[in-house]
């Protein structure tokens, strides 16, 4: 089967530095951080104002991608579970998912809290969240 090429539209600022010092979910975290989008995708932010929650889709660049069998949250008193189970960064395509409320938009730049990504991660997609 081909396979396509991934574009990434943008990278993470922020000072979570170490797998150890980032929180385990988006909604467990205070952290805030800036969402760089690269200048040709920056006309694609049209439409997304302060205060709305967007959903974005990170590469996760430094996770390990040969585990399908993971401890949830590193609990091993929970038995191993597949990746598929679970959220761990650790999976063949490590793509995590973060519903992130926009604090700010400068340019190019989205503030937003509630980040668990590391800094320097790269963006895949943002998509609206739909509100039901």
């Amino acid at each position: 089967m081909e396979q396509d090429r991934l574009q990434f539209i943008g990278v993470v600022h922020g000072d979570i530095t170490s797998f150890e010092d980032a929180p385990k979910n988006f909604d467990e975290s205070e952290r805030v951080g800036t969402l760089e989008i690269y200048p040709e995708y920056q006309d694609g932010l049209d439409g997304i104002t302060p205060g709305q929650t967007i959903v974005v889709l990170f590469w996760l660049h430094r996770a390990t991608q040969d585990l399908l069998k993971v401890y949830p949250r590193g609990d091993r008193s929970k038995g191993l579970r597949g990746v598929f189970a679970t959220r761990s960064p650790m999976r063949p395509n490590p793509i995590a998912i973060s519903e992130l409320k926009v604090q700010a938009i400068r340019g190019n730049q989205l503030d937003v809290p509630g980040l668990d990504i590391l800094d320097g991660t790269p963006i895949l997609d943002i998509k609206k969240k739909i509100s039901r």
